[in-house]
């Protein structure tokens, strides 16, 4: 599995924690951080990773601002994303398990580093359930 990291400034220090615990399990990584904590626009980040997203089939994404906020936001503009703030390992569970999310957002002036460990460990465990929750997001992705 391949993840596409990215950040604004606000959520640098936290990125360098994520791109160090996906090395730490062996998975890829393709960092989009910022290379110092000047002012940058989250939505050329996020499309950054969404694009990559988008061409590289079973990749997955994390965004991580301040908020979380804008990523998703800017993120979910993109047909064939479906991009999820997670707070909590549970949220991070039920986006995969019944969303299939492909990029997860993350909030560095929310989340604690034991908790982004948690969101994370959801994140990328959780397999999608498909079934019923396929066609809903069919649904979803029929929308203009």
């Amino acid at each position: 599995m391949m993840y596409i990291l990215g950040s604004d400034h606000a959520g640098l220090g936290l990125g360098d924690f994520v791109k160090h615990y996906l090395e730490s399990i062996n998975v890829g990584v393709i960092d989009y951080l910022p290379k110092d904590n000047n002012r940058v626009d989250y939505p050329d980040f996020a499309k950054k990773v969404c694009k990559e997203v988008l061409e590289n089939k079973g990749s997955m994404g994390i965004l991580i601002c301040g908020t979380g906020l804008g990523m998703s936001i800017a993120a979910n503009r993109y047909k064939g994303i479906r991009a999820t703030l997670c707070l909590d390992g549970y949220m991070a569970k039920m986006a995969r398990a019944h969303n299939d999310a492909n990029v997860l957002c993350l909030a560095e002036r929310i989340s604690g580093i034991g908790e982004v460990e948690s969101i994370l460990e959801a994140f990328i465990y959780t397999p999608f359930e498909g079934g019923r929750h396929t066609q809903r997001i069919s649904k979803i992705e029929d929308f203009n």
